[in-house]
C-alpha cells in the first residue's frame, strides 16, 4: 500500500506526520518505507536517522551536436517540445539549451544525418538509509540547478516497490513534483491548517487529486488556530477528517528539537496508529 502525505502549500506539517507515522509503524512491527519526495529540501534525516546502505546517481540523456555533419535543416528543433535547441538557419546557429532538455531523445529520431550523439547529465541522487529491520528511509534529492525533481522522485518511489508500506512525504504544491509523486498512491492524506490560506490551498489539491480519481482524507495541523471553515468545507465535500493536531506548545518544541512526538508520548503513538487504522476504513481495507 502506498499512502503519500501531501499539502497545497509549505509548511503545514506533511513531514511532521510522515515521521511520525512511520515511527509508529516501524514500532508496530510492519514491513515500511517512508520516501522523502521533497527533493528540493528533503529534511526526513532531521527526525530519523538510520545506517546508510547505498545511494545511485539519477541521469538523463543530453544531445551533443555535431557541427560538422549538421546540414542545419532545422528538424530537431521542429520536433523538441521543450524549446530546448536554439537555431538560426540563416547564420548556421544551433545549440542545445541543457537547463531545458527532457532527455526525451525527440531530436535524435529527427536527425537523420547522425548529427546528434547523447551524453550524461546528472539530474540527482537517491539515498537508501536501513532504520531497523523492518524499515528504511529512501531520499531523493535534487542536483542544485537541475529545473524539475520530477526524475529523482521518480527512481526513489521506484525503491519502495517492494515495501508493505510506502509513506510518500509529498512537495508541498500542486504542480509536476506532487502529481509525480501522489499519482501511484492508493491513498492521499492532505495535511492542512484551518486558516484562509490552508483553506484556499487545501481546495487546490482537492480539486487535483478529483480530476485524477484519488481516494484522500484531511489531517488538519494546528487545530484551534483560525476558524471553522476548513470543517464546513469538509463536510461539505464528504471529505474525512483523518485527525486533528491541536496548537500546542509542547508539540512545536519536539519538533523543533528533531525529536518524534511518537516517541515522547504513547498518547500520540496510539493517535497515530489509530490514523493509519482510519486510513484502512477510508480505503476500504480492513484495519489488523
Amino acid at each position: 500500500m502506498k499512502i503519500a502525505i501531501a499539502s497545497g502549500k509549505g509548511g503545514t506539517g506533511k513531514t511532521f506526520i510522515s515521521t511520525n507515522l512511520f515511527n509508529t509503524l516501524r514500532k508496530s512491527g510492519k514491513m515500511v518505507s517512508l520516501v522523502d519526495c521533497d527533493a528540493e529540501e528533503p529534511n526526513d534525516r532531521e527526525f530519523i536517522t538510520g545506517e546508510f546502505q547505498r545511494s545511485f546517481d539519477v541521469m538523463q540523456k543530453i544531445p551533443v551536436i555535431d557541427e560538422n555533419k549538421c546540414t542545419y535543416c532545422g528538424k530537431c528543433q521542429e520536433y523538441c517540445t521543450y524549446n530546448a535547441i536554439f537555431f538560426v538557419g540563416e547564420q548556421r546557429v544551433i545549440r542545445v539549451l541543457e537547463d531545458y532538455c527532457h532527455g526525451c531523445g525527440a531530436c535524435s529520431v529527427a536527425c537523420e544525418y547522425g548529427a546528434i550523439t547523447e551524453k550524461d547529465d546528472l539530474l540527482g541522487t537517491v539515498a537508501i538509509y536501513a532504520i531497523s529491520s523492518n524499515s528504511s528511509l529512501i531520499e531523493a534529492r535534487m542536483k542544485v540547478g537541475v529545473h524539475s525533481p520530477v526524475s529523482t522522485i521518480k527512481e526513489a518511489i521506484k525503491i519502495a516497490d517492494d515495501a508493505e508500506i510506502s509513506l510518500l512525504d509529498s512537495p508541498p504544491g500542486t504542480s509536476c513534483p506532487f502529481i509525480q509523486t501522489v499519482s501511484g498512491a492508493d491513498y492521499v492524506v492532505l495535511v492542512t491548517e484551518p486558516t484562509p490560506f490552508g483553506l484556499s490551498d487545501l481546495k487546490q489539491s482537492v480539486d487535483t487529486l478529483k480530476s485524477m480519481g484519488k481516494k484522500c482524507g484531511v489531517i488538519v495541523n494546528r487545530a484551534g488556530l483560525g476558524n471553522d471553515e476548513v470543517y464546513q468545507y469538509l463536510e461539505q465535500e464528504k471529505i474525512p477528517l483523518l485527525m486533528s493536531v491541536p496548537f500546542d506548545k509542547s508539540i512545536a518544541m519536539t519538533y523543533s528539537k528533531g525529536k518524534l512526538i511518537s516517541d515522547e508520548s504513547v498518547e500520540w503513538e496510539q493517535k497515530f496508529n489509530q490514523l493509519f487504522n482510519n486510513i484502512l476504513i477510508q480505503n476500504g481495507n480492513s484495519s489488523n
